[in-house]
This record gives C-alpha cells, sequence and structure tokens, in this order.
C-alpha cells in the first residue's frame, strides 16, 4: 500500500481527493496540508510514498520547491494537481522532479490513472504533451523549445502576466522590484519571440507547439 501525503491550500480539493480514493485499497492517506509548513512537516513524519501537491500554495516557492523535495525526500514521487495552465507548467515540472502534471480539469478518471502510473514508477502527461515532448520533429526554434529555455521565475512572471497582473503586482507577489519585472518582460519578449505584451500573453495562453 502506498502512503500518500496530499498538499492543496483548498479544503474542498482535499475532501474530493480523499474521497476518490477512499474505497481504493492500494492507497493510505496519511496526511494532508494546507500551507508549506504543514507540507514538510508531514513529508518529515510521514515519509510517504506519493505527494499529490498543488504548486500555488501559502508559504510555498512555486515550482522550485520541486527541487528541494526531490532532494531531501528522493523516495517521494510527487504528482502536481493544479489550476496552473498545463501547457506552460507542465513539461517544466517534470523537468524539476514531479512524476506527473494532472490539471484540475481534468476527469476522476485521468487523474486515478495519472496516480496509478506514479505509484508503479512512471510518469504521466497528457498524450498531447507526450507527443510533443518526445516529437523528434520538434527543432529547436519551435515554442515547446522556447518554454523549456525559461527559468522558473521567467515562468512565474509569464504566467502572472497572463492572468492580468501589472508590474505592481507581479512584484508583490514574487518580492522583487518593479524594476526587475521589466526585465523579466524584456527576457520573455525575447526569448518566446514576440514583439509586444499582447502576443507574449496571447502565445502564454495558448501556446501552440511548433
Amino acid at each position: 500500500m502506498k502512503k500518500i501525503v496530499i498538499a492543496d491550500h483548498h479544503p474542498v480539493i482535499r475532501k474530493g481527493i480523499s474521497c476518490m480514493l477512499k474505497k481504493a485499497t492500494d492507497y493510505d492517506i496519511v496526511g494532508k496540508a494546507n500551507n508549506g509548513d504543514e507540507l514538510f512537516k508531514h513529508l518529515e513524519n510521514n515519509q510517504p510514498d506519493i505527494l499529490i501537491m498543488e504548486i500555488d500554495m501559502p508559504q510555498l516557492s512555486g515550482i522550485n520547491v520541486l527541487r528541494t523535495i526531490k532532494t531531501d525526500y528522493p523516495d517521494t514521487r510527487v504528482m502536481i494537481f493544479s489550476t496552473h495552465p498545463e501547457e506552460i507548467y507542465a513539461l517544466r515540472s517534470i523537468k524539476s522532479g514531479a512524476a506527473a502534471y494532472v490539471p484540475k480539469t481534468a476527469s476522476n478518471k485521468v487523474f486515478l490513472k495519472a496516480l496509478k502510473k506514479v505509484a508503479k514508477g512512471g510518469i504521466f502527461l497528457n498524450e498531447e504533451l507526450t507527443t510533443t515532448f518526445t516529437s523528434r520533429n520538434v527543432g529547436e526554434s519551435s515554442a515547446l523549445s522556447r518554454y523549456k529555455k525559461l527559468s522558473s521565475r521567467e515562468i512565474e512572471v509569464l504566467n502572472l502576466l497572463s492572468s492580468g497582473k501589472r508590474n505592481k503586482d507581479i512584484a508583490n507577489a514574487l518580492n522583487i522590484n518593479e524594476k526587475t519585472v521589466s526585465t523579466y518582460k524584456t527576457r520573455l519578449l525575447k526569448k518566446l519571440k514576440v514583439d509586444n505584451l499582447a502576443d507574449l500573453i496571447h502565445q502564454s495562453r495558448m501556446f501552440q507547439f511548433g
């Protein structure tokens, strides 16, 4: 039986996952976390086999926390279950150590399929992203390649921009100054090969692989 910790700051999500797994004999939920501090206490005390987590939680530094978890708890497999756009975060999450990325728009069937694959030691992405990730036809000029070259912080800035946040809001959210935000925006325009902010936001939302 696989020990599971659920980390999400929405009580309904934690309850929903618990209900889905209630009848499953393969899983044992040993902890639930509402924030980063609670998450790391559960990781230390319970040593779970699988961590199901949202990457945007109080007291967590976004996707960067994956590297810390994989370093400190290498035997814990991480399944991201997130509201963030799959197209932007999925590949970055896998590269950072996650074993699966499942958006909260997914069906129960997809969620359980992903969890089963993680439990067996596999990596789960949806079929379209898997095809894109492994395709030999994806050249260095493609959108996928461009996104893969973004840093974790650039991904965070891009996500906030696509959510309609202003420079000041982004600066406050990431604890940086507005000038630094402007620098990141300039880098994003260059790296993603777009000419203006509107195109940048459009590409981040649509994310069509080249």
